[in-house]
């Protein structure tokens, strides 16, 4: 991770190396806190432009809601810290973004009612998730043994601390077994999302994804939707099996850090033509031009930052 000059916490500008908590802090014990992934990218016209800021903004909130942490910033204030953090640390040819709304020191137990409420937003330059390889010639992915947790375990629609621990198994399961990323499936044996990421299929020029019934609900899956609806792909959501991914044309993930990114192989099963497939470049180059500023239907959800 490659440092920037500061950190936006409760409001001030804190020098990235001072950003510090206690370590008494009440979500590093019991893991009640929500997170954003933010993406800034350099625009067409040379500027940088934060993608959808708003609507990441409201799902932390949203999150947080959930998760009952009562977040003392509106989201008018929360989408001016972040563009005043892109500005002061001069992330002008793009940055990601990681707002936090975390519970503070001063309470011990569970019950965190009056657990001090603390906001944090950092920025940085981040590449490919995935990797620039991964972008273009596609990923290895395996189905975990972990299960997505179900949501009469948890706040499965909160982008919560909490629900990346099982994220975070998953992820490592695959990498030591030498694939890129996991892919986990519902209670139901139905595929739920990857580690960080929702899943898209396509089978005989139609584009399918699971409903986000047992997942999070990923503002980078809708644009990708809007996209294909505005390419004139017929867009599926359904639930899919296991079996459907290993005989499927083309398989591609998407999130605000994977963007569109292909897969190849799945538990030893090649994937269409081993690479990226025609409609997943397709979606990804359109992907691109939305974000880059270059489709002018897409300009609304761009906020520039000079």
């Amino acid at each position: 991770m490659e440092k920037a000059k500061y950190i936006w916490m409760d409001g001030e500008l804190t020098p990235w190396d001072e950003a510090k908590v206690h370590v008494l802090t009440h979500t590093l014990h019991y893991g009640n806190g929500a997170i954003e992934g933010t993406k800034a990218y350099k625009t067409a016209d040379g500027r940088c432009a934060i993608f959808k800021l708003n609507e990441h903004t409201q799902r932390l909130i949203n999150s947080s809601k959930m998760t009952l942490i009562n977040v003392p910033y509106s989201v008018e204030e929360l989408n001016n810290a972040q563009i005043k953090l892109l500005q002061e640390n001069e992330l002008f040819d793009g940055a990601y973004l990681r707002p936090l709304s975390y519970l503070g020191y001063g309470v011990m137990g569970l019950y965190h009612k009056e657990a001090p409420v603390h906001v944090s937003i950092a920025a940085w330059k981040w590449g490919a998730y995935l990797g620039e390889e991964g972008l273009k010639n596609g990923i290895r992915l395996k189905i975990s043994s972990f299960t997505r947790t179900p949501n009469t375990s948890s706040m499965g629609k909160a982008k919560a601390v909490a629900n990346y621990l099982n994220s975070q198994m998953a992820k490592y399961e695959a990498v030591e077994a030498g694939y890129d990323e996991a892919l986990l499936r519902d209670d139901q044996g139905y595929v739920a999302e990857a580690s960080g990421a929702c899943l898209f299929m396509v089978r005989d020029g139609k584009l399918i994804s699971p409903p986000n019934d047992n997942s999070l609900e990923s503002i980078t899956q809708a644009t990708v939707i809007d996209l294909a609806l505005d390419m004139g792909i017929e867009v599926q959501r359904r639930r899919i099996t296991r079996e459907e991914l290993y005989i499927a044309d083309e398989v591609f993930l998407t999130g605000t850090a994977a963007e569109v990114t292909p897969v190849r192989d799945i538990d030893h099963r090649v994937i269409g033509c081993g690479s990226r497939g025609v409609i997943t470049a397709q979606l990804q180059e359109a992907y691109f031009d939305a974000v880059a500023g270059k489709n002018e239907k897409y300009i609304k959800y761009l906020t520039y930052i000079n």
